[in-house]
């Protein structure tokens, strides 16, 4: 039986035959020539199908595991971090770059945090949100991280997950700027990787006691 190749970052699919490969794309934003690699890799390797993810990428499923390594010379772009014990996404609402509804620059914070991030490994796998309004549209709530923007500055949760035992993330803090709002999420990702063990964030969390965690981040 095929499994997932976690160095080439593909991930066998249910015919245990093929494989998907998921370039990375900042926050799903990327330009017509990137779109058009994508597209003209899919076809030339006869993959069955494109596949937008819900970490903002574009799949590109059922590709002959004998393609892979040519397949990734052609697209030359990196991985997608979509498995393995690491920060696997920060999905990007567009914010005050491009939504009339936006209170925050989204667009600004989420990628800046992707760059820092991105593919980091953890106790257990991360995902992070950055949403700039209430209307929450990278669902940060249920994200190990999430900030959601208002008027007055950041909101950050921590803890959220949308697994197998899903939670809605804790308020750490609110009113932040953009610059406090990274460095407390740096500060709440290294406390987690310091002493986490094999557990979301959120059930890490729940084991030290949510009231010590933050005294711990804020102190």
């Amino acid at each position: 039986m095929s499994k997932d190749i976690l160095e080439k970052g593909a991930i066998v699919q249910r015919d245990k035959e093929t494989f998907a490969i998921a370039p990375h794309i900042a926050g799903g934003i990327i330009d017509p020539a990137g779109l058009r690699k994508i597209a003209d890799v899919a076809e030339k390797y006869k993959a069955k199908a494109l596949k937008i993810t819900s970490a903002q990428r574009i799949a590109i499923v059922g590709i002959d595991p004998n393609d892979i390594d040519n397949a990734w010379a052609d697209l030359g772009m990196s991985p997608g971090a979509a498995i393995g014990l690491c920060v696997r996404s920060v999905k990007i609402c567009p914010g005050t770059t491009f939504c009339k509804r936006g209170q925050q620059d989204s667009v600004g914070v989420g990628l800046k945090l992707d760059q820092i991030y991105h593919g980091m490994e953890l106790p257990w796998k991360f995902k992070m949100g950055v949403s700039g309004c209430v209307n929450s549209c990278a669902e940060s709530a249920i994200k190990d991280v999430g900030l959601i923007g208002t008027a007055k500055g950041w909101r950050l949760l921590v803890g959220g997950c949308a697994s197998a035992k899903p939670r809605i993330g804790q308020l750490l803090a609110e009113n932040l700027s953009d610059d406090e709002a990274i460095a407390l999420i740096d500060k709440v990702v290294n406390y987690y990787k310091e002493n986490g063990k094999k557990q979301r964030l959120g059930e890490f969390i729940e084991g030290v006691g949510f009231e010590t965690f933050k005294q711990a981040i804020l102190s």
